[in-house]
């Protein structure tokens, strides 16, 4: 197994501190499967390239075995890809032999480590079974310029096809640890999460860190929270935990924690690019932030409409049901969520002081509300808005806060159907970004979206278009609202529309 790093910023040879190996030397260090090896096969002040090579001994991997109980004891442990392909195995001795480096630790050049250098790294031989666009779709958010080549399964049989492994080489301006946090999540989970060790609880840990994701308070080894943003979150998730059902939802559960944190971080202080601060003084937004606007314009409008029921469709960690739960006029508030993560943070949140009986899914959670007798009753249900469900009917109002520019636009449809015409409540109250707003955020590109999974943005001609055409179809009025500062040209920065019928 072999990886190549090579940088040209110069002088190039400057990767050696990175990476606490000196350029002139080979250096080896044994692992309990094998040798890692550690080399320059070039070093001059243009360009340096550094080798990683693992040496796999089966034999010694057979002997580090605790039990030979499970069913692929077999030949299957002498023959295999194990050392050809880059595995488990290669990315526990990245962790171990680049563990310095990986969290971006440099006591001799500290100013180096938090430079981001032009960089290519290469991998020979990756197995990746879904193939080279799922290698782009993994790579391609973090910064990186994709080149995945199907290796094929014989190059004297052209007609035998590709075997289940990827050429892959990276290029792109990063920082050395972000680069070696990429790989060291992203390999196992292209394997497919077939580790050669047994999976545990700290793998969560393990794969936070790495992802930049807060562990026990303390920021992940780059600091950058890649893994928290990444729109392949679940997916690379699923995969290095090795699809154990509760070590997932664990780990998702506290990286929609950590992105909570990040999102209420970004609006209250600025900080960050998921939701900027605008730097215009004609739209500078003041105490309180644009979330709080959001959810204080909601409440408003269910208030004035006198509704006794809400369905919250992408209530996420229950910012908004947390306020509907102290309106003393709701009887009845369900939170539906397509991500259990999420949910289990809603519990979390409004569940202090609930019945121990209450839980997650659809079970009923009471949540205290000092100086009253009567609590509202609050469902968290796992579901999608773009499938039929009973369980969203019977409520005067259906909210979908900022939850519609996260549908793909074919998806759209089949919301409007489930919303408006099967649970067809009284009121629905729609907020969604308004893209001509976003040239007033500051260190938002041109074109760019908000978040990185939204898949469209609606000026304000566009959102007016499509809930005038929902609003006939399905029997509603609609009229609109601004929230937050409006600009005198741009408008809101959220626009909202309160559709009754």
């Amino acid at each position: 197994m072999l990886l190549t790093i090579t940088t040209t910023a110069r002088p190039a040879t400057d990767l050696g501190y990175l990476l606490h190996k000196h350029p002139d030397k080979a250096q080896s260090y044994e692992q309990s499967f094998g040798t890692a090896h550690v080399f320059y096969p070039e070093a001059t002040e243009e360009r340096c390239t550094a080798a990683l090579l693992l040496e796999v001994d089966p034999q010694a991997l057979l002997r580090a075995r605790t039990s030979v109980s499970t069913p692929d004891f077999s030949l299957a442990q002498y023959v295999n890809d194990r050392p050809y392909a880059s595995s488990s195995l290669f990315t526990v001795a990245l962790g171990r032999v680049l563990r310095t480096a990986i969290r971006g630790v440099c006591e001799r050049r500290p100013e180096l480590a938090a430079t981001a250098l032009p960089l290519e790294l290469h991998l020979p031989a990756v197995p990746c079974r879904p193939g080279p666009d799922r290698a782009r779709a993994l790579f391609e958010p973090l910064g990186w310029t994709v080149r995945a080549e199907p290796v094929p399964l014989d190059p004297e049989l052209p007609e035998s096809g590709d075997a289940h492994y990827l050429s892959l080489t990276l290029t792109g301006t990063l920082r050395l640890s972000e680069a070696l946090s990429h790989l060291y999540v992203l390999l196992p989970a292209m394997e497919g999460g077939d580790k050669h060790y047994w999976v545990d609880s700290t793998e969560i840990d393990k794969l936070l860190r790495a992802g930049g994701a807060p562990v026990d308070g303390v920021d992940g080894e780059d600091g950058a929270g890649w893994l928290v943003a990444h729109p392949e979150r679940e997916w690379i998730t699923r995969r290095y935990l090795a699809r154990r059902e509760r070590y997932v939802r664990t780990a998702l559960s506290r990286l929609a924690e950590a992105e909570g944190q990040e999102t209420e971080r970004s609006e209250e202080s600025g900080e960050g690019t998921a939701a900027p601060v605008p730097t215009d003084p004609a739209v500078e937004e003041r105490e309180p932030s644009l979330a709080e606007r959001r959810a204080d314009a909601i409440t408003s409008v269910l208030a004035a409409e006198n509704v006794t029921s809400v369905v919250d469709l992408g209530c996420g960690g229950g910012k908004l049901l947390g306020r509907l739960v102290r309106d003393r006029t709701l009887e009845r508030i369900t939170g539906v969520d397509v991500h259990l993560g999420s949910l289990e943070i809603a519990h979390r949140r409004l569940c202090k002081g609930c019945d121990p009986g209450g839980g997650r899914g659809h079970r009923p959670l009471f949540v205290d509300d000092p100086g009253r007798t009567e609590r509202p009753r609050v469902d968290l249900v796992l579901g999608s808005v773009v499938y039929r469900d009973q369980r969203f009917h019977g409520h005067d109002a259906a909210v979908l806060m900022e939850v519609v520019e996260h549908l793909d636009p074919s998806r759209l449809p089949a919301m409007e159907d489930v919303v408006f015409g099967e649970a067809a409540p009284r009121v629905v109250v729609v907020t969604t970004p308004n893209i001509e707003h976003n040239r007033h955020y500051e260190g938002l590109a041109e074109g760019a979206l908000r978040h990185a999974d939204h898949r469209f943005e609606w000026t304000r001609a566009e959102f007016t278009a499509w809930a005038d055409r929902v609003a006939e179809k399905y029997g509603y009025t609609v009229r609109y609202l601004p929230v937050g500062t409006e600009h005198p040209e741009d408008g809101a920065p959220t626009q909202m529309g309160v559709f009754t019928r």
